[in-house]
C-alpha cells in the first residue's frame, strides 16, 4: 500500500487543468497585431484568380486588393506585404515594370493607401523576380550569373519608386550583398527617412517556397543557391544579420519560419530591434491540404504553428491566415 510521501508533490498539471486556468498561465499569445499579410495583386484581371497550390490564396484584382486591405484592418492585422504580378509581356531581362511608376505594383502600392491611409502599415516586396523574364532577383551577367552591384542599382531606384507610391515599409528580399545600405541611402537622398526597412536578412533557399512560384507567375529556370543561404548554415544566418544591421536595417526577418525555427530564436536573442518570420507558402499549403484529407484539425494545426513562430521569438509573422486568424482571435 502506497503511503502519502510516495506521490508527487509537484504536480504541473494542476495548471493545465481548465480553459481558464491555461489561459491565464500562458506564455505565449497570439494577438492580431503579430500579423501582416501576404498579399498578390495581378496586372490585366477583372476576377481574382485562385492560386491552386494555396487553397483559398488569390491573385487579387485592384479592387479586391483594396477590399482585402480593408478587412485586414478591420481584423486588426499590422500590415500588409503587397507583391505585384505583372501581365508577362511586360517581363524583360532588367525587370523594367517593377520601376515604373505606373507597374502594378506601384499602382497597387498607391490604391491601398488610398483605401487605409494610416490605418494598416502598407509594405512592398523589394525584388525583381516577379518582374524578370528570367525570375532571378537580380540582373545578370554575360555569363548569366545574377550580378550583385548591377542588381543593387535597380534596388536603389525600386526603394524611390515604391517610397513615392506610398509604401511605409520596403522589404528588400532579392540576398544581394549591401542591399540595405543601398536602399536606405536610395530613400535618404529623396528625403524619405521616415519609410522603414524590413530586411529579409536570413533567407533560406528552401524547397518549401513552391507554391509561391505560382503565386507569382514566376518565370525561374533554375535555382537561387548563389544568393539564398544553404539551409545548414546558422553562423552564416548571424553574419547576415550583423550586416544588415549596421547598413541600417529596422527590423529584420527569418524566411521561412517553420523550418527555421532555431534561427528565429539565436536572432531574437541577438537583437533589439523586432524579429519578424514568414509562414511561407509551402507551410501554408501543407496544413491546408493535410486538413483538406482530414488528417489533422486545421485550425488547431494553424494556431500551432504560429504560435511555435512567436514562441521562437519571433514579434511579428507574415502568415496567409493573418486577417482569418485576426478575426477568430478577437
Amino acid at each position: 500500500m502506497s503511503t502519502y510521501g510516495s506521490f508527487p508533490g509537484t504536480r504541473p498539471r494542476r495548471l493545465r487543468s481548465t480553459p481558464v486556468m491555461r489561459r491565464m498561465v500562458a506564455e505565449t499569445r497570439l494577438h492580431p497585431a503579430d500579423f501582416i499579410l501576404p498579399a498578390f495583386v495581378r496586372e490585366g484581371v477583372s476576377e481574382p484568380v485562385p492560386i491552386a497550390a494555396m487553397p483559398g490564396v488569390v491573385q487579387h484584382t485592384r479592387d479586391t486588393l483594396k477590399k482585402a486591405a480593408a478587412e485586414a484592418v478591420e481584423a486588426g492585422v499590422s500590415g500588409i506585404m503587397l507583391f505585384g504580378v505583372p501581365e508577362e509581356e511586360k517581363k524583360d531581362a532588367a525587370g523594367t515594370a517593377g520601376t515604373d511608376p505606373d507597374g502594378i505594383l506601384q499602382v497597387a502600392l498607391r490604391d491601398v493607401r488610398a483605401e487605409v491611409g494610416d490605418e494598416l502599415l502598407v509594405m512592398s516586396d523589394l525584388c525583381l523576380d516577379e518582374f524578370t523574364d528570367h525570375g532571378h532577383c537580380g540582373v545578370l551577367d554575360a555569363q548569366g550569373r545574377v550580378d550583385n552591384d548591377a542588381t543593387l542599382e535597380r534596388y536603389a531606384e525600386m526603394a524611390q519608386v515604391q517610397a513615392d507610391a506610398g509604401a511605409h515599409v520596403v522589404g528588400p528580399s532579392g540576398m544581394m550583398d549591401g542591399q540595405i545600405g543601398v536602399v536606405r541611402d536610395a530613400l535618404d537622398q529623396i528625403g524619405r527617412e521616415d519609410v522603414a526597412i524590413l530586411a529579409y536578412t536570413v533567407k533560406y533557399a528552401s524547397a518549401f517556397y513552391g507554391p509561391f512560384r505560382e503565386a507569382v507567375g514566376s518565370s525561374l529556370k533554375g535555382d537561387r543557391k548563389t544568393y539564398q543561404q544553404d539551409s545548414g548554415n546558422a553562423r552564416d544566418a548571424m553574419r547576415e544579420l550583423a550586416l544588415d544591421l549596421e547598413e541600417g536595417a529596422d527590423m529584420v526577418m527569418v524566411k521561412p519560419a517553420g523550418p527555421y525555427l532555431d534561427i528565429v530564436a539565436k536572432v531574437a536573442e541577438a537583437v533589439d530591434v523586432p524579429v519578424a518570420a514568414y509562414q511561407i507558402s509551402g507551410e501554408y499549403s501543407m496544413i491546408e491540404a493535410a486538413a483538406e484529407k482530414g488528417w489533422i484539425d486545421r485550425d488547431r494545426a494553424i494556431l500551432e504553428a504560429l504560435t511555435g513562430i512567436k514562441r521562437a521569438g519571433a514579434r511579428n509573422i507574415l502568415t496567409y491566415w493573418a486577417a482569418e486568424v485576426a478575426r477568430t482571435l478577437r
